[in-house]
């Protein structure tokens, strides 16, 4: 079998390899509080690693935080590390879970 980008059997395992690096990358954050911004989430985080995107999800009419949010990191080591040293500690007043987002 020729391994070329035109063998279409490889096509679903590079889509496969590249969500789960994404995956991996990415953390979901949840039981944030209603004040916690950008800002707060990435300053909590950044000590283990390189960020690439923070993002807290608000609410449209109110502008407040909608308890959750994503933290992007640059390598997989650092999320590895922020997902099993941040998750359960406390953020901004609330205690917080951090997993793996999962591309949807």
């Amino acid at each position: 079998m020729q391994l070329t980008k035109a063998n279409p059997l490889l096509f679903p395992l590079s889509r496969f390899l590249c969500a789960r690096h994404h995956s991996s990358v990415n953390l979901f954050v949840a039981g944030l509080s209603w004040d916690t911004n950008e800002s707060i989430l990435r300053d909590a985080f950044e000590k283990h690693g390189e960020i690439i995107e923070v993002r807290v999800i608000c609410d449209h009419v109110t502008a407040k935080s909608r308890g959750y949010g994503f933290v992007r990191f640059f390598s997989e080591t650092a999320a590895a590390t922020a997902r099993k040293e941040m998750n359960g500690q406390i953020l901004d007043g609330r205690r917080i879970r951090v997993t793996y987002a999962h591309k949807g």
